[in-house]
């Protein structure tokens, strides 16, 4: 059996326990995968942070985070963990970014430059989301019509747990038909 190891990075907020990055490392760990579940440092920070300050932020935490491990890696980064994007590339690491802030150049210019492959996920809502960008990066998008940034639809909770089960699919299916098939 090969060794996996999966780095969750977090949004802003919440940390790597909120539903969408733990749903996406929990699909990681069933397929025998280690997860490593960034806290960001200075948990406040991440609320003061401006544009150009971002990428710096994120990249130093998520190198720690991969530091010794070895085997086949995947990368699972929630909104500001998107920021991880150009180490992605760098290091040729097949990712997950949910919801990622594709209205950032540091972000964007990490995906155009990744030579693995990554599933983008994010709702129509979301004012950080680019539906026409999303496809011309990956042929591996979930789009949901009408969720914001946290994935929630409008309506009733039980509508946005169904965009959570989405998902889990969605990220499901990418791990077993295209990173680890």
């Amino acid at each position: 059996m090969t060794s996996r190891t999966v780095v969750v990075l977090p949004g802003g907020q919440n940390g790597p326990a909120a539903p969408l990055p733990m749903f996406a490392g929990d699909a990681a760990e069933r397929r025998d995968a280690r997860a490593i579940r960034v806290w960001w440092d200075e948990p406040d920070r991440p609320l003061t942070l401006t544009e150009p300050e971002r990428g710096d932020w994120v990249r130093p935490q998520a190198e720690r985070a991969l530091a010794g491990v070895d085997g086949e890696v995947l990368l699972i980064g929630k909104s500001l963990g998107s920021y991880a994007a150009p180490l992605a590339a760098d290091r040729a690491i097949p990712a997950i970014w949910l919801t990622p802030v594709l209205t950032s150049p540091w972000v964007v210019d990490g995906l155009r430059r990744a030579r693995a492959p990554f599933l983008l996920v994010g709702g129509t809502a979301d004012s950080l989301w680019d539906s026409a960008l999303a496809r011309e990066l990956t042929p591996h998008v979930l789009e949901v019509p009408d969720a914001d940034h946290g994935m929630y639809v409008p309506g009733r909770l039980a509508a946005s747990t169904e965009v959570l089960g989405q998902v889990a699919t969605a990220v499901e299916d990418f791990l077993d038909q295209v990173v680890w098939r």
